[in-house]
């Protein structure tokens, strides 16, 4: 623990090395071909055995440099000053909708809609064109985190999640499940490195005297336990370094909205080794899909900042273990000193599920597995009356034998 400063004063530091600061992390390349880098061919794609990027034409394999080092991302937190964000998280103007590419190959004009897709053929010579520039859509991150689990490994994953559940399943879904259906989807995310200062205030009770009283309540006797306690004012500051907090961008999978589908499992899945993400490159879209990012940092700065504060109760809390009745802190608060913000694409393998018989209303079931180290959750819709027969016939059992020791009792004793 540092010496005791309070938030107000931490917070006049940060203000004074307060100042934002851009790093570009575009490629450099100009939108249109996007070249292999021995042969030219603009046939490129991403192959998750390989783990890497493969020419169709020359079979060559390579990746992108590793985001971080690329862009000089990996500097020490604790250096953290003001507000250094990556050009991928800039502010997105929802009007940008079509950009016009001529190809380097024969000159013709191909329109792409970049709220759907960054890459297309063109027309003429069937050469892929590609968008390489960051344009303030959403569409384009800093970085991207491959994907290493093939498809058929993540159905096998989520054959496992939802055959441990089948007994309780709605006979529907058991009839209706395909989990050949799973689609690869690149998730944005914000990827968030903070230097703070916490500060926390609260009282906290150490327990002196336990004892039992017990009294007459009409015909009967009942005890009651009651407790002495000593109450401190407990106070904690200290200097807290979070390093690749990943925070949702995308409205969509927001985890606090769960009224239509079952989103929030895209967290559970987590976490994701971010600081192997690697420079963008929108071959590795290629053969999935991507939910663009439209959510900006002062969109989720509220969310970072809770997810700080929890962290910062996290590491206080093995300090506290002396106050055996527990700690509760009355006024808390963390001073940023510095902040570093990142657009990633994670690699997500997605099962979806709307009940059929409910038709466009029902609530869509989700099943997640992590594209890189196989993690899997889920919602399996379940059967009711199948939970209802289970709870009677445990209660019957729980009866039976309550009867049976009590008869037991009564036959010994």
């Amino acid at each position: 623990m540092l010496p005791e400063q309070s938030l107000g004063e931490a917070a006049q530091k940060a203000l004074r090395n307060a100042g934002n600061r851009i790093v570009d992390t575009s490629s450099g390349k100009t939108d249109g071909l996007d070249k292999c880098p021995r042969c030219g061919s603009t046939d490129i794609h991403y192959s998750i055995t390989a783990k890497a990027l493969v020419c169709g034409y020359c079979r060559n394999q390579w990746n992108e440099d590793v985001a971080e080092q690329a862009f000089g991302l990996d500097s020490a937190i604790e250096e953290l000053r003001g507000h250094t964000m990556a050009s991928g998280t800039g502010d997105i103007r929802e009007d940008l909708t079509t950009v016009t590419l001529k190809c380097q190959g024969c000159g013709a004009e191909v329109v792409i809609r970049v709220d759907e897709q960054l890459q297309k053929r063109c027309h003429w010579c069937r050469q892929t064109l590609s968008i390489n520039t960051q344009i303030p859509n959403g569409a384009v991150p800093d970085a991207v985190l491959p994907f290493q689990l093939t498809r058929e490994q993540a159905i096998d994953r989520i054959n496992e999640f939802v055959g441990s559940r089948r007994a309780f399943a709605h006979a529907r879904f058991k009839s209706e499940f395909v989990p050949d259906n799973v689609m690869g989807v690149y998730i944005p995310y914000m990827v968030v490195d903070g230097n703070l200062h916490a500060v926390m205030r609260g009282t906290g009770e150490v327990t002196t005297r336990q004892y039992t009283v017990r009294r007459k309540v009409g015909d009967n006797y009942v005890s009651e336990t009651y407790y002495d306690a000593d109450v401190y004012d407990v106070r904690r500051a200290f200097d807290l370094l979070v390093d690749d907090l990943t925070v949702e961008s995308s409205r969509r999978y927001d985890a606090r909205d769960n009224t239509r589908s079952t989103n929030n499992i895209l967290n559970a899945v987590q976490p994701y080794d971010t600081a192997a993400a690697v420079a963008y490159n929108s071959n590795y879209l290629r053969g999935f899909t991507s939910e663009r990012r439209d959510l900006n940092i002062r969109d989720v700065d509220d969310s970072v900042e809770e997810k700080f504060l929890s962290i910062a109760r996290a590491k206080a809390r093995p300090t506290i273990s002396r106050y055996d009745r527990g700690v509760r802190w009355e006024h808390e608060g963390v001073a940023v000193h510095g902040t570093r913000w990142v657009a990633v694409y994670v690699p997500v393998w997605l099962y979806s599920y709307a009940d059929s018989a409910k038709g466009e209303g029902s609530l869509v079931h989700y099943i997640a597995v992590n594209g890189r180290n196989g993690n899997t959750m889920g919602s399996v819709p379940v059967s009711h009356p199948k939970i209802f027969a289970l709870s009677c016939a445990l209660g019957s059992m729980a009866t039976a034998i309550a009867a049976a020791i009590g008869w037991g009792w009564f036959f010994l004793g």
